[in-house]
């Protein structure tokens, strides 16, 4: 006995020719390698050509008037824009300024310890730490816990009883003490802005 299977095969291709089962069988879409002798070279210039030249950037300033902090709001993941709209300045609280380069989860963390430790510093003596103390303050954790990984590159602006007041932190108790500052993989860019001759002299015209 002989069973007919010709009901379990599908009817479009017993109607279709040649041609047609050539258009629906088509292969995928496809494109041309360059043609380079030195394709690893051509690969490199490629990747640096769409490489964008600027990463987080961090700015701060004393000018006359007080002190002026600036930051972008992107942040990534690798090659990845995880985030447009990031707050890069964090209140340390209502006098202080911190900003964020570096791992944003440790930076998020220790501003926020170091809004607690300035917050207890002021109801056990009565009156707000200073610029310097609080800097300080900061330089001493992050010091204790140097070579365990932590990625930390900030600023500390703010004002106390002696005036505006700027600091350089980083994540291997490092501090220094300036009157304008840039951190991030962006600040050699605003470096030039600041050292270009344009920038000198809007400098001058905010020192005066």
């Amino acid at each position: 006995m002989k069973l007919d299977l010709s009901g379990l095969e599908p009817a479009t291709l017993h109607q279709l020719s040649n041609d047609d089962l050539c258009d629906v069988f088509s292969p995928g879409p496809s494109f041309k390698i360059p043609n380079d002798a030195d394709f690893d070279g051509f690969q490199k210039a490629a990747v640096q050509m769409v490489k964008p030249a600027k990463g987080t950037t961090t700015l701060a300033f004393i000018f006359k008037e007080g002190i002026m902090v600036a930051a972008d709001s992107r942040a990534s993941m690798g090659g990845y824009i995880s985030s447009q709209s990031v707050k890069k300045i964090i209140e340390i609280n209502p006098y202080l300024l911190g900003t964020m380069a570096g791992g944003a989860a440790d930076c998020q963390f220790w501003h926020r310890n170091l809004g607690i430790k300035c917050r207890l510093h002021e109801l056990a003596n009565k009156r707000r730490i200073s610029v310097t103390g609080a800097s300080k303050l900061l330089a001493n954790i992050l010091y204790s816990y140097r070579g365990m990984g932590l990625s930390v590159g900030t600023m500390i602006a703010g004002w106390d009883e002696t005036g505006p007041g700027l600091y350089y932190v980083d994540s291997e108790g490092g501090r220094l003490k300036g009157t304008r500052f840039s951190v991030g993989s962006g600040s050699p860019y605003a470096y030039g802005v600041l050292d270009s001759t344009a920038g000198i002299c809007q400098w001058k015209k905010l020192q005066n």
